[in-house]
């Protein structure tokens, strides 16, 4: 992964945790670096030792698991000092405002309950601690009447029920495990968008999904009242909805709320119903993506069936939400498939060599993956995707078949920064394309908000008009967010048009696009 002119560099600062959420941001903060090809924060543990050998990272020094350890690869000296100061400012940055605003302490606090004490006034704790660790912390933050954001992974999932259930008696939220967007009480967490407040209620057990719904309703000038992300095994059998049912609960009970907009990949049927018959009078929109919608449409009256609509896509979610509440979802939905999108879509799949054939889809959120999935397996059959269809068995790609990867995951996040942090590797993957003669798509989700890449438009538009130049394929990319977010929206779709880009105004719109350049099928475009 090195060659033998780069310059390795690490730093270790002993005795100092940093949670995995402040990991990320150190992480992207040296990526973001001129001249770094890899960057990693890691505490020092096994696997954190391990994620730096596998970067050609070694250490000369012993470390112990509660040791920070900063490293890069860059291509001098300079630049790889410049990196490795960027991620000490980011993995220490607010912690001397917060010993300033205890009154000059230099310790931070070192349990939830001298932290509660401290702020004073807390509603909320986000706990972001390795997996095993992480539920004992969240009954802390419950035992101080706090609601909790659990935004660690790899909780067992029988203390996930237990956690919810507990929080349920008491009142309160747990959203999580793996919860990594909400937005409480106008605040955003997580990796959130700046949204505007309105009458809609977002309960979602999807985070990008989440992210696609309230930005929709906020650009469409609807917004949301309360986003609450209850993590993605709320709703399956295991789980049992505990936190999707006190959810709804509490939004039926926000004088705020006027509608409930329902997020999720499939879930368990027998729960789906459960949750639907807790929400009351409340007029639902359930989005359950790839579920049979004919098993919700049958459902009698006692399970709110009489009350629910249910909708295929996130877009569609949104409008019919917007609906419920008074506005105008038709006008919106319509003008996302404009003549001109229509006309170029035409044009780009006429244009194309008729040796391209598929799309390849570079996801950086696993939802948007998911939704984009179903909807070329729709139109053009078997797609393969590490994000599998809940009837699919994840087999190995065919030659010439549609390809779509939530780059996101696990297996393309071990020692390095999410791709909504540092676009780097997909950047690789684009560029890697250009070579591909069967690829007639690039489709792209380009996710904005608070703790997102800071130009992520500006950093693949490069690549992108490189793919697309002497009879290259089209790249296809969507922009999740608002104007109000730190990088504009309007300004991130711009960068991306100015070089050539399809720039649909839907997740939804840009696969369907996506699908008819493919397939030189234009009326799929809508």
């Amino acid at each position: 992964m090195t060659s033998a002119t780069a310059t390795i560099q690490t730093r270790v600062v002993p005795d100092t945790y940093c949670d995995s959420l402040r990991l990320l941001v150190a992480t992207g903060a040296m990526s973001q670096t001129a001249g770094i090809s890899w960057a990693g924060a890691v505490m020092g543990t096994a696997a954190g030792q391990e994620q730096l050998a596998q970067a050609g990272v070694t250490l000369d020094v012993d470390v112990r698991a509660n040791d920070l350890v900063l490293a890069v690869v860059a291509d001098d000296p300079d630049r790889a000092t410049a990196a490795i100061e960027a991620g000490a400012r980011a993995a220490f940055e607010g912690r001397e405002a917060a010993a300033a605003d205890g009154g000059g302490a230099a310790v931070a606090p070192r349990t939830t309950a001298a932290a509660a004490d401290r702020l004073g006034g807390a509603e909320v704790a986000v706990v972001s601690v390795p997996g095993p660790y992480a539920a004992l912390e969240a009954h802390h933050a419950l035992t101080r009447g706090l609601h909790v954001l659990l935004f660690s992974d790899n909780v067992p999932v029988e203390e996930e029920r237990e956690l919810k259930e507990r929080a349920g008696d008491l009142g309160l939220l747990v959203m999580g495990p793996g919860a990594g967007t909400a937005v409480v009480g106008g605040l955003g967490l997580g990796f959130a968008n700046a949204v505007r407040r309105g009458p809609v209620g977002v309960v979602a057990a999807a985070g990008t999904g989440a992210q696609e719904v309230s930005a929709l309703l906020s650009r469409w000038g609807v917004g949301v009242s309360q986003v609450i992300g209850v993590g993605g095994r709320d709703l399956s059998a295991a789980v049992g909805g505990v936190m999707a049912t006190s959810a709804v609960r509490a939004l039926a009970a926000d004088p705020e709320t006027r509608a409930v907009l329902l997020v999720s990949k499939p879930p368990d049927l027998q729960v789906a119903r459960q949750v639907l018959a807790s929400c009351g009078e409340m007029p639902v929109v359930a989005t359950f993506l790839g579920l049979d919608e004919a098993a919700l449409l049958g459902l009698d009256q006692h399970t709110g069936a009489g009350r629910t609509q249910v909708a295929r896509t996130l877009e569609e979610g949104a409008a019919k939400a917007a609906a419920l509440v008074g506005s105008d979802p038709g006008t919106a939905v319509r003008t996302s498939v404009t003549d001109e999108l229509r006309e170029r879509v035409r044009r780009a799949g006429r244009s194309l060599p008729a040796s391209r054939e598929t799309v390849r889809g570079y996801f950086s959120g696993g939802t948007l993956c998911y939704e984009a999935q179903l909807i070329l397996a729709e139109a053009a059959g078997a797609v393969y995707s590490n994000e599998p269809l809940h009837h699919d068995r994840g087999l190995p790609a065919p030659p010439r078949s549609h390809v779509l990867l939530d780059l996101g995951a696990e297996e393309y996040t071990q020692g390095r920064p999410h791709p909504m942090i540092g676009p780097r590797a997909r950047v690789d993957l684009i560029q890697s394309q250009a070579r591909d003669p069967e690829v007639a798509v690039v489709l792209l989700d380009v996710v904005l908000g608070y703790g997102a890449h800071p130009d992520p438009a500006g950093e693949l538009a490069d690549a992108c008009a490189e793919v697309m130049a002497e009879d290259g394929p089209v790249v296809v990319a969507y922009v999740l967010g608002t104007d109000e977010d730190p990088q504009h929206y309007s300004e991130q779709r711009a960068r991306l048009e100015a070089v050539g880009c399809l720039v649909p105004e839907t997740a939804a719109s840009a696969a369907r696009a996506a699908a008819a350049i493919a397939l030189r099928r234009p009326e799929l475009v809508g």
